[in-house]
């Protein structure tokens, strides 16, 4: 089984030890404690702990809305662990985004799978954001590319392929990547940005 680094927050101390002495059993290391979501959000931001597990009952912020802060931010998975089962927390819980809930009391069989499949589906929802922002990026670089051949068409007299092959050379005897390049290109003859969203 892999090993993370562990925030735990819940306002009562005996279940943070509780849970410390087993996360630390299973070979977990944690790396901090809080009594309330306020404080935990701070040294989440400040320890970046590979998944935070969290009481939704709590003095000045509760689980919920730190688990909403969190997954905002995109620090880190969280994992409830909560003596509530009722339908709203739990709806609530899962629109504040959190990747895993688990009903007190509990074993350490309970918790282990519960803690890889929060780890496990934070990374993979990681890892989609990175792809989209990558495809965003690639498209709004196609756009700008198309758009510089069409200047030099229009200003140059260019054909299609002649237009693509002189913002090719350009990239490769300065050393810039296309899209760079495509907007130097507009620049030099003021074309106006269109919205790329």
């Amino acid at each position: 089984m892999k090993t993370y680094r562990v925030l735990i927050v819940d306002d009562e101390p005996v279940i943070r030890l509780d849970l410390r002495t087993m996360l630390e059993a299973m070979g977990h290391e944690v790396v901090g404690e809080a009594d309330n979501g306020a404080d935990a959000l701070q040294l989440a931001r400040t320890l970046q702990p590979d998944l935070v597990i969290a009481d939704i009952m709590m003095p000045e912020m509760d689980g919920i809305e730190l688990s909403r802060r969190l997954a905002k931010e995109r620090i880190a998975p969280v994992l409830i662990l909560t003596a509530y089962s009722e339908p709203e927390m739990v709806a609530g819980a899962d629109r504040a985004g959190v990747l895993g809930y688990l009903v007190k009391p509990f074993r350490e069989a309970d918790l282990a799978p519960a803690i890889q499949v929060a780890v496990s589906r934070y990374r993979e929802l990681r890892a989609l954001e990175a792809q989209n922002l990558n495809l965003a990026q690639e498209i709004q670089a196609r756009r700008r590319i198309g758009r510089a051949k069409r200047v030099l068409i229009q200003q140059l007299g260019l054909s299609e392929e002649e237009a693509f092959r002189r913002l090719q050379q350009t990239a490769e005897q300065t050393g810039k990547p296309l899209a760079e390049v495509a907007e130097a290109v507009l620049l030099a003859y003021q074309v106006q940005p269109e919205s790329e969203s």
